[in-house]
């Protein structure tokens, strides 16, 4: 399997975690946020920074996850509150998704984007047991920002 992840340039080199509570985890839950394709990657981000500065080099990274079906616990559209795109939905979320990452069951978590709700983004458990094993980067390459979408 083959995600995508857009990062500074600074961080591309390691797949590492930040622990900083978003939607789908807590203070100090280290995951990877990732879009199941290159564009969903590029509107999370662009959704999620406050600004992007295209002075700063970004790169793109192509994740690959020797992942079978056990690997991967995924959260329907049908188990999520009626409001979960919105931010009050958060402490919700978040205690769904901290269950996953506590419990160690799956190494990824796969959860609808509240931007595209259709498609899949996947967080990746860097504490799993399994992370150093089947997680690894395929690629590292320059991402050019178009400014029509910043």
């Amino acid at each position: 399997m083959v995600v995508f992840n857009i990062r500074r340039a600074l961080y591309a080199n390691t797949l590492t975690a930040s622990g900083v509570a978003n939607r789908w985890n807590k203070d100090d839950e280290f995951v990877i946020y990732t879009g199941g394709s290159i564009a969903l990657a590029t509107l999370e981000l662009v959704a999620h920074r406050s600004g992007i500065h295209t002075t700063i080099p970004y790169k793109l990274l192509r994740i690959g996850i020797e992942a079978n079906e056990n690997d991967i616990t995924s959260i329907p559209l049908s188990a999520l509150p009626p409001h979960w795109k919105s931010i009050a939905a958060y402490p919700d979320l978040e205690e769904m998704s901290s269950e996953w990452y506590r419990s160690f069951r799956s190494l990824v978590l796969q959860v609808p984007s509240s931007l595209v709700q259709w498609e899949p983004n996947y967080l990746i458990n860097t504490r799993h047991p399994d992370f150093a094993r089947k997680v690894f980067i395929i690629s590292v390459e320059d991402f050019e920002w178009d400014n029509r979408l910043l």
